[in-house]
């Protein structure tokens, strides 16, 4: 399989490559991002817009789901979010002339960046079968076509809704009763690729699949050990609350296979210190780690903190544990047994440094650790957080101040959704409460993941595709399987706000809807709306857009829910014509049953759906609030406590109570096996990332500043003694191959052509390139064990040579 570098509108030869950033922020980021802003807003309506990110009567960033304090910065926004607002409440816009000019084909053609560019979605689009451009429909039209799509098929599982962690928890709350109106738990969302393997292992250890820290943790904190994070790019607002951290004397530990710079020093530009005087030191303490060796470094220190309190007493709070926890004697012979040699071999490091890192743990009187992908996306991600946990139980780090997991989410949104439902797992507490509020029964069975969504649809078992928010066919891993999964689906529907790649490789039909985007105001009633959103602590509080939307009747995604809804639920949604026999060809993605005979199984013919005032739902968020209330524990007086900009945080009982809702009540010790990749010779183990320019898979623009890439994203970050050894040099040419060894043994082949190699400061054996050119390389099959997260940070690859070109 292969991707070939596309007709790309970033000409890469064109890249240059200078020294990385040893500093993050300061007056260079906040120029890039007023830049940005002024080429897509203009002066006035930035000054206007940014104005508002973050605060009390405004809206909420739509970029990461980093929280803020209750005092807010008259500027409560990072580079990347005001990127990210700028592509949202950008002048340019795409309608109906637009894919008039354009056809499908040539959209094909553009990259990611160009497609991006383009600017917002105005009117309702239509694919049909055979078409060679999409055409304008009415809103009406488009939605009784994708109710009819739906209330046709023959089982409710032949559907799939996937989400993103943009959406509203007032949006994703209608849109989840939806999916399990029409009969399925099949609701991948963008959790399952990113901290799928924190929920796993949360929920399995301390009972909750959430962090147990608030802000003010973070900024109490003794030690913060920050592990497979890059906060510089990602959510660049934690440097704020790191650097608070570090002024009351707490002490940082990044862990990385990459140097970041916003983890070296941060030039705050909102203080004094940070324009003028050098900034702050943020890493006491840079640990290089092995791509995939952080389980090794945490059972390296769990094993020495059992060493001494084995020799000196002191170390463990006896206390906590006998009260609170299970499993400490299971652990305790488990880090006996772990050897020195595999932890070095894992980790790059010498048992000396292990122990010197373990010592600072066991000398601190409050410990948070902080991570992202660079511990959720392997195959022993799991394993890796359990043991994450097991070291925070040994000192009775979780549900104390200034101590416990932290988990740093992505979008905005993202936790809020899955709290208020979107799941293919869903509870039976959580069903029951869907049941009783609205008179139907929702289904038990559980749905479809990502990956299980897109084995689905390449192998025919999915009629309809839609997606509510994000960019599916560039999120997800092994590219050219999903684009072919695609293809084979009857109709996609994706709810956007830009146009993506997802709209351009699609089922036989598609439709886009346009929608209403976090900076937009929301009209609806006779009154301006507001919708709710969850952070990365458990804190919810309300976001209102102000800007006029950039068409008149531009629906927001609770008002496209909603009719969906009514469509339905109400009318029954009889399909224009009845149920016609097939014989399962492959070509139409259809599965073979052969004549269709007797009532459907879908709930939308037999009546058991969901009761509810759709219009009036869609006429005052307020309604769906009180239903949130009702459905969802600690939702209580829901709309009297996000009166007036207050946020307010969700039950958390490891938190709250030192509460453990696991399988015994108590907060479990887990004895995991080490695992760690093993390289093959001539192999290197590459992991996908981000650019400074990007946010998932919006790319903002063609550098990654930091890393000391300019004008293009086709670049394979590689040690210098790997080049050498491998027999390649700077500058060169490469295709990227990855090697994915099957069940029975054999190897499958993916490939990526035409990447520069760039020496980087990364450890031997590991390598990192930017995705989403490099999802192709991620099979479909690599997965996490139990959270079926795909493995992005642990691709086998090698290097194959093509041509040396000038330029760089």
């Amino acid at each position: 399989m292969a991707t070939k570098a596309p007709k790309t509108d970033i000409d890469e030869a064109r890249v240059r490559v200078s020294e990385p950033k040893k500093v993050a922020v300061g007056v260079p980021a906040v120029l890039h991002a007023l830049q940005i802003a002024n080429e897509q807003m203009g002066i006035v309506r930035s000054v206007q817009t940014l104005a508002r990110v973050n605060q009390k009567d405004g809206f909420d960033c739509p970029g990461c789901a980093w929280p803020e304090e209750d005092k807010r910065h008259v500027a409560e926004f990072c580079e990347n979010g005001a990127k990210a607002v700028a592509e949202e409440a950008t002048l340019r816009t795409v309608g109906p002339a637009f894919f008039q000019q354009h056809s499908l084909e040539d959209l094909r053609d553009h990259d990611d960046w160009w497609l991006g560019q383009q600017g917002r979605l105005t009117h309702p689009m239509i694919l049909d079968e055979g078409a060679t451009h999409y055409r304008p429909l009415t809103w009406d039209d488009a939605l009784r076509a994708i109710s009819d799509e739906i209330a046709a098929v023959d089982d409710p599982d032949e559907t799939v809704f996937y989400t993103s962690g943009r959406t509203s928890n007032e949006a994703a709350f209608l849109y989840q009763l939806l999916v399990r109106g029409v009969g399925t738990n099949n609701l991948p969302d963008c959790s399952n690729m990113c901290h799928e393997s924190s929920g796993s292992a949360l929920t399995e250890t301390i009972g909750i699949g959430k962090g147990t820290v608030s802000i003010e943790d973070v900024h109490d904190a003794d030690l913060l050990i920050v592990a497979g994070q890059n906060p510089g790019t990602n959510h660049p607002r934690m440097l704020s609350a790191l650097e608070k951290a570090k002024q009351r004397g707490a002490r940082v530990i990044a862990v990385n296979p990459l140097p970041e710079a916003g983890l070296m020093r941060f030039e705050n530009p909102q203080t004094p210190r940070g324009v003028a005087f050098g900034g702050t030191k943020i890493a006491d303490r840079f640990v290089q780690i092995r791509s995939g060796g952080d389980q090794a470094l945490f059972q390296a220190i769990g094993k020495h903190l059992l060493e001494v309190e084995e020799r000196d007493g002191g170390v463990l709070d006896h206390a906590f544990i006998d009260a609170h926890t299970s499993g400490i004697d299971a652990y305790r012979d488990a880090m006996a047994r772990a050897d020195w040699a595999s932890l070095t071999e894992a980790t790059g490091m010498t048992e000396e440094v292990l122990r010197e890192i373990a010592e600072e743990v066991r000398t601190s009187k409050a410990t948070i650790v902080c991570w992202a992908m660079g511990l959720t996306q392997h195959k022993h991600s799991v394993p890796t957080l359990r043991d994450v946990v097991n070291v925070l139980l040994l000192q009775g780090s979780i549900g104390r101040r200034g101590a416990g997991v932290c988990p740093v989410r992505g979008h905005s949104n993202v936790q809020g959704d899955r709290t208020v439902g979107i799941y293919e797992k869903p509870s039976e507490a959580f069903l029951a409460a869907l049941d009783r509020e609205f008179a139907f029964t929702a289904p038990r069975e559980h749905g479809f993941d990502t990956v299980e969504a897109i084995r689905a649809m390449r192998d025919g078992r999915v009629r309809v595709f839609m997606g509510m928010g994000g960019n599916f066919v560039s999120a997800t891993p092994d590219t050219a399987v999903v684009e072919a999964a695609m293809a084979r689906v009857g109709l996609t529907v994706h709810v956007s706000t830009k146009l993506n790649r997802s709209h351009v490789v699609t089922g036989r039909r598609a439709i886009i809807l346009p929608t209403l985007g976090r900076t937009d105001r929301d009209r609806r009633g006779g009154s301006e709306q507001r919708v709710t959103v969850e952070d990365s602590m458990g804190a919810v509080h309300a976001s209102r857009g102000r800007l006029a939307p950039p068409a008149d009747d531009l629906l927001s995604e609770v008002a496209i829910v909603a009719r969906l809804c009514a469509h339905l639920f109400d009318e029954g949604a009889s399909p224009a014509q009845a149920p016609v026999s097939h014989d399962g060809d492959p070509e139409r993605g259809l599965p073979e049953h052969g004549e269709i005979e007797g009532e459907r199984r879908s709930p939308v013919s037999t009546g058991n759906v969901p009761r509810a005032d759709w219009e009036a739902l869609e006429a005052d968020y307020a309604l769906i609030r009180s239903h949130i209330e009702r459905v969802i524990p600690g939702f209580d007086d829901f709309e009297t406590r996000i009166e007036k900009g207050r946020t307010f945080l969700l039950p958390n009982g490891p938190r709250d109570e030192r509460r453990f809702a696991t399988v015994d009540g108590k907060a479990r010790f887990t004895a995991n096996p080490l695992e760690f990749p093993v390289i093959p010779p001539g192999r290197l183990l590459l992991q996908t990332l981000r650019s400074h320019d990007q946010y998932n898979t919006t790319i903002y623009g063609k550098d990654d500043r930091y890393r000391g890439i300019q004008g293009g994203r086709r670049v394979v970050l590689v040690h210098a003694e790997d080049i050498t050894e491998l027999g390649f040099a700077e500058g060169e040419i490469v295709d990227l191959v990855s090697e994915w060894t099957r069940a029975d043994g054999s190897i499958e082949e993916r490939r990526a052509e035409e990447f520069r190699v760039v020496p980087y400061s990364t450890p031997r054996g590991n390598a990192a390139a930017y995705y989403p050119e490099t999802n192709v390389l991620v099979p479909l099959d690599s997965v996490a064990d139990v959270s079926g997260t795909p493995t992005s940070k642990a691709v086998i690859v090698r290097l194959e040579h093509r041509a040396t070109v000038s330029g760089g």
